[in-house]
């Protein structure tokens, strides 16, 4: 399985940008696609996630500015963000949870590669 970011970049305070991440491969179901960010020094940390029955959860430093979404047909997911701040610097990261792929029993868990977003002030 494989995911792809795209969609970052630099904006202005204030600006808005939207993040795609698209999962490819033998893939069943997702049972939870999220976005992830990262700062330089800081630890990963959560932003939204969405599960498959599109119920979704965003951090508090995010909520009424960024929105998710995802298509499930598709395995596609979408981060809307919108009033972006310069603290919202940092490499923003797809992750599809619990996924379950064919032949298979188990479920795992799939990064992305990361995408740059860098709001300047």
């Amino acid at each position: 399985v494989r995911l792809v970011e795209s969609g970052g970049g630099l904006v202005q305070a204030g600006g808005s940008l939207r993040l795609s991440c698209a999962a490819s491969g033998d893939i069943f179901i997702i049972h939870a696609m999220g976005w992830y960010r990262q700062a330089p020094g800081k630890q990963r940390e959560s932003v939204a996630v969405i599960t498959s029955g599109g119920l979704a959860n965003y951090a508090d430093s995010v909520k009424g500015r960024f929105t998710i979404s995802r298509n499930n047909a598709q395995n596609t997911a979408y981060l809307e963000m919108n009033s972006l701040k310069p603290e919202d610097t940092a490499v923003y990261y797809c992750n599809a949870g619990r996924v379950g792929i064919y032949g298979s029993d188990a479920v795992y868990d799939f990064w992305g590669q990361g995408t740059q977003v860098t709001v300047s002030s």
